[in-house]
């Protein structure tokens, strides 16, 4: 992709003169600004590598046409802010974008083969090239990162001296990285300097001691925050490929838009909350709407803004009971509110055109459902999800990570973050909960997920930042059969309802009140609300979808190997589950692959009763 010419921004005033010329190196999509290229994630264009910068000061740099704010106010008082914004496009026609940061900041050139910081190599003025044969730089290919989400350029100096000749760069040689080619390993990588030091291959440097055991310490350093002061760290750093995952992995919370927040008519009065929520009558109430708008007709009635006063006060935990709730139990209480909106559902005909949110239960007879043990689901023919980029992680995911290894996006705090919303479609479904106590007080189901719960304590254990606030793991027979149900389904949906597995999502309910699923559609335009999913939650259709994802979740084309394991996935904390069976991808997946077993819903040829769902493959 060549970089589109400069451009100049606006004055800060809002001018015509610029307050700054800066380039423009390439484009990424909106929802990828969230997702995959967030702050201090780094992004490859043409032959050049940068890192997004922090959102410091881009309250003020995104224009607001551009960069629009998105309301969820429950969303929002979880994560302790005022609102979202948008990300700004990145057209031919924007005025601003988001900023970025060169890194990794060690070259090599092709040509001669020197390896130095970019600084170094006498590039001409705006252009990324050797000085001395014309050839365009390499960014590194290695970077080293830790568990607190520091990142820094490979220490080659260290690494290829080793203490031989005293502090970092005073050796007076000049470095240079050759690659035979004769292999792909990291052995053929060769590392020498003109001092005269024996070259050294990178092969070993991705070991976890590798750098600790040559005393290379992590330098604490914040590249995508500008201004930010190297912090004091006592993590070990790790070598890692530029463009690995574990690089950066983005740290998203979400929320449904339900009633009575669904309403966009709601929007009005988000600046006026402050002062409606002192409001204890409806007199008090219709006196400070005429106030808002200037005595013109309010979109929310009396009564409404009453009813959303005490719905906010009901969800707002800033009262005396905040100390003893962390944001993550607050987070798991808006599921709750979510779930309970999903059951009662919320129909087409009893909303407002300006309604989100509508949710009722398909007409026809329940009986096909019975043997499948599931009771009445629920066609979500429309909803609203905003996704807010929280925080990142390097190294770990976050779903084994605790809130101390996750990296800000911002030096000052702020009163926003950066979102996207969808808009789609979904089906919910729930199991019936007294079939399911029966099935998890088996004793083999219960060893068996057991095993798994061990190993994800211990992972969680091992990558907590405070040993005594360690999470507990989620892992019971309810969640792990509700997870592995759900990915079944999404892959037979996406033979059936025209989306391809990418675009569908889940959303786990599980809890000793909660059994439920909803798969919904996770594109962010019109696409997915087309009505192709919602038709899959039709009784007939859906009896006839369950009984053949559990038919084609029987066998895997990795049996026997698959189904016999006896540890799997990411420090080991999936059974039967492999990316030929129930695995998706990263985009439709909330806990990264991760609490999955197939024998669970299918069973095992050992033992068939272990599975929720075995008693359909005899029919």
């Amino acid at each position: 992709m060549t970089p589109p010419p400069s451009r100049r921004r606006r004055g800060a005033a809002g001018s015509g003169a610029p307050a700054r010329n800066l380039p423009r190196r390439g484009a990424v999509r909106r929802a990828q600004a969230i997702t995959t290229y967030g702050v201090g994630s780094l992004v490859a264009v043409d032959q050049e590598s940068f890192i997004v910068a922090g959102i410091d000061g881009a309250a003020e740099q995104w224009p607001l046409d551009e960069a629009p704010v998105i309301r969820e106010p429950r969303l929002a008082r979880v994560l302790g802010v005022r609102h979202f914004r948008l990300p700004p496009a990145s057209g031919d026609d924007s005025r601003d974008g988001i900023r970025v940061r060169r890194f990794p900041l060690w070259h090599h050139c092709p040509e001669c083969h020197a390896l130095d910081h970019v600084r170094k190599f006498n590039s001409p003025p705006g252009r990324n090239e050797c000085g001395e044969c014309g050839e365009p730089l390499v960014p590194s290919r290695f970077v080293v990162a830790c568990e607190d989400g520091h990142i820094s350029d490979f220490p080659y100096w260290g690494w290829l001296h080793r203490g031989r000749r005293g502090e970092s760069g005073f050796c007076g040689g000049r470095m240079s990285l050759t690659s035979s080619g004769r292999t792909a390993s990291l052995r053929s990588v060769v590392i020498s300097c003109s001092c005269g030091v024996p070259e050294v291959s990178m092969e070993g440097s991705f070991r976890a001691g590798a750098l600790k055991e040559l005393r290379i310490d992590c330098p604490g350093e914040r590249p995508w925050l500008k201004g930010a002061d190297k912090a004091s760290c006592s993590r070990t750093p790790r070598t890692l490929q530029r463009g690995s995952s574990s690089v950066w992995q983005p740290v998203l919370r979400s929320a449904l838009s339900i009633p009575p927040w669904s309403d966009t008519r709601v929007n009005a009065l988000d600046k006026h909350w402050d002062k409606l929520r002192g409001c204890t009558s409806l007199v008090e109430m219709e006196i400070h709407l005429k106030h808002i708008f200037d005595g013109m007709p309010s979109p929310v009635s009396t009564q409404e803004a009453l009813a959303l006063v005490a719905a906010m006060e009901a969800e707002d935990h800033s009262g005396e009971d905040a100390p003893d709730r962390d944001q993550e139990q607050r987070y798991r209480a808006l599921r709750d509110l979510e779930y309970q909106r999903l059951c009662a559902g919320n129909p087409e005909e009893s909303g407002h055109h300006t309604e989100q949110f509508v949710c009722e239960p398909p007409i026809g007879d329940e009986k096909p459902l019975i043997d499948l043990g599931l009771v009445t689901p629920m066609l979500v023919k429309k909803l609203r999800e905003v996704r807010a980029l929280k925080a990142f992680t390097r190294v770990i995911d976050p779903e084994t990570s605790s809130e101390g290894h996750e990296a800000e996006l911002s030096l000052a705090r702020t009163d926003w973050l950066p979102a996207m919303e969808v808009h789609g479609e979904g089906v919910f479904l729930r199991f019936d909960e007294e079939r399911l106590d029966a099935w998890a007080e088996l004793p083999a189901v219960a060893d068996r997920v057991a095993r798994m719960r061990i190993r994800h304590q211990r992972v969680l254990t091992e990558r907590a930042s405070d040993p005594a606030r360690v999470p507990d793991s989620p892992a019971t027979p309810r969640m792990a059969l509700l997870h592995t149900f759900a990915h079944v389904m999404i892959n037979e949906w996406s033979l059936e309802s025209g989306y391809p597995a990418a675009s569908l999502r889940e959303r786990i309910y599980s809890g000793d009140e909660m059994a439920g699923v909803l798969i919904y559609t996770a594109t962010s335009d019109s696409a997915g609300s087309l009505g192709g999913l919602v038709a899959q939650g039709e009784i007939d259709r859906l009896a006839q979808a369950v009984r053949s994802a559990v038919h084609r979740a029987e066998w895997c084309s990795a049996d026997p190997l698959c189904i016999e394991t006896e540890v799997s996935g990411t420090g080991g904390t999936n059974l039967a589950a492999c990316h030929a069976c129930v695995m998706l991808p990263e985009t439709s997946c909330e806990h990264n692959n991760g609490l999955l077993d197939r024998a669970l819903l299918v069973g095992t040829p050992e033992d068939p009763s272990i599975g929720f769902l075995s008693h359909l493959l005899t029919r």
